[in-house]
């Protein structure tokens, strides 16, 4: 393995390390993790190159969810909604 190879691997141990766990759910799932959580903070971002979709972040018991969505999605109790210039995750 090279060195540049190396020094590849090693950034993506460390940035995996700094970005904690993501759990990536359908939409359906996202909303029920939303609604056990009085507190939710829910950050999305409406883009995309080709296709416009939507991407939703929330935490919950110390995970971040992770969602894509053609559509907006609506939630039965009131959240904390952040719209964010840009989210970016990985493709693990």
């Amino acid at each position: 393995m090279s060195n540049a190879a190396i020094t590849v691997a090693l950034m993506q141990q460390n940035a995996l390390k700094a970005m904690g766990s993501i759990v990536s759910v359908t939409p359906d799932d996202f909303r029920r993790v939303v609604s056990k959580n009085e507190d939710a903070l829910v950050i999305f971002h409406y883009g995309g190159t080709f296709k416009k979709h939507y991407k939703y972040l929330t935490t919950y018991k110390g995970f971040t969810f992770y969602t894509k969505s053609d559509s907006k999605l609506s939630f039965n109790l009131p959240v904390e909604i952040v719209e964010a210039d840009k989210i970016s995750i990985p493709d693990l």
